[in-house]
């Protein structure tokens, strides 16, 4: 009996101790968190962060866009428990999938997915949308008119003679000849008449 004892002792505390310890044993390393968190909504992506239960070694990290299509992403570098990753261009808006696999610390590969949507962002007024401001310059109604400023009308004999060759023809009767004829014209008629006025009074001789 002794014997038994002392044999069932020994096994009973190592059957005792793979019980205890087998659930740690056997258990793999696993996600603990990421950023962005499955399903979530994101106004922008700068940044993948994956952490894991242990140091990983060998991360891949896959980003699909909208309509599946592929989303550029830096070489992912590990820091501590944590994988990061940055997008090398723009992620516009819509429906995104990571898909990740790493090596645990027990060498065994782990891989999963994770799903996140990028939304629109706050529509903000553009430059072309901005309320003007306001014209520091009066309205009609309250600019004041001086005397000086309106145009006053002018007379009719006022206005400039027109310089159409109808305006140009004399008025006064004559036939429109040149000034220095009609002198000339005066001078032989007043010395025509001055030549008749001597004939009449020069005497006459008397008859025998």
């Amino acid at each position: 009996m002794t014997f038994l004892r002392r044999a069932l002792v020994p096994a009973v505390g190592a059957v005792l101790v793979l019980l205890l310890t087998s659930p740690a044993a056997l258990a793999h390393d696993r996600l603990k968190a990421s950023n962005p968190a499955d399903r979530a909504k994101l106004k922008s992506l700068e940044t993948i962060e994956l952490e894991f239960t242990s140091h990983m070694q060998l991360p891949t990290i896959v980003l699909d866009g909208p309509g599946g299509k592929p989303v550029p992403l830096d070489k992912p570098r590990v820091q501590g428990n944590k994988v990061f990753a940055r997008p090398t261009g723009t992620v516009p808006e819509g429906r995104y999938r990571i898909a990740w696999r790493v090596v645990s610390s027990d060498g065994h590969p782990i891989q999963g997915e994770l799903g996140f949507t990028i939304t629109a962002p706050d529509p903000s007024p553009s430059p072309s949308e901005e309320t003007p401001a306001p014209d520091p310059s009066p309205s009609p109604s309250e600019q004041t008119t001086t005397p000086e400023s309106s145009p006053e009308p002018q007379p009719a004999s006022a206005q400039p003679p027109s310089s159409s060759p109808v305006a140009a023809t004399r008025t006064d009767g004559t036939s429109g000849l040149p000034g220095w004829l009609w002198a000339a014209l005066a001078v032989v008629l007043a010395g025509g008449a001055a030549v008749v006025l001597a004939a009449r009074r020069k005497p006459r001789p008397d008859r025998g």
